[in-house]
């Protein structure tokens, strides 16, 4: 594992939910960003097509390791898109839970649970109050949903939601992906 998500701890504050999220990718970009371990700094990984941009920035609870072997990922909504590298303070509010699905050149399938937890940044103003999928606005989980189908698509692979859920199991999935 490489030092910067194994030096910061997941949990500020476990019993609410509060977490460290190093942001990857920020809101409005067409540019997937990600952590190369090995190097330890963020790397250009994908270019999405015109008129498509991630919805929330996007980003990983550091010292965590989900069943992909990256750390677990997170959505954070927050009024303002946030620079890539940037360590943001976030309360969970709950998770999607999903699977991801992709074939292999011999046309074998494997399917892994790819878990996209929701947080509300604690600097936002426009999400304040916010404690559970179910107070979002109508309709988010929904267009969370299909953007992850699409950016899937997009690199030969299936996203299927199974549930969505509430903080309990979103702490939960944080503490179960810790490392030492």
């Amino acid at each position: 594992m490489s030092k910067v998500p194994t030096e910061i701890p997941s949990f500020i504050d476990e019993k609410v939910g509060q977490v460290n999220v190093v942001i990857e990718t920020p809101r409005g970009s067409r540019v997937k960003y990600a952590w190369d371990k090995e190097r330890e700094i963020f790397v250009h990984k994908r270019l999405l097509p015109l008129g498509m941009v991630f919805p929330y920035d996007f980003g990983f609870v550091p010292s965590t390791q989900a069943e992909d072997g990256d750390p677990i990922d997170v959505l954070v909504l927050i009024d303002e898109p946030v620079a890539v590298g940037t360590l943001i303070e976030a309360t969970l509010v709950g998770v999607i839970e999903a699977e991801q699905t992709e074939e292999d050149e011999n046309g074998k399938k494997t399917t892994n649970r790819n878990d996209r937890l929701i947080a509300i940044g604690k600097l936002s103003h426009d999400y304040q109050g916010i404690s559970d999928p179910k107070h979002l606005r109508p309709g988010t989980i929904d267009q969370i949903e299909e953007f992850f189908k699409q950016y899937n698509k997009l690199f030969g692979k299936k996203f299927k939601q199974l549930d969505v859920r509430g903080k309990k199991r979103a702490i939960e999935l944080v503490r179960q992906a810790q490392v030492s």
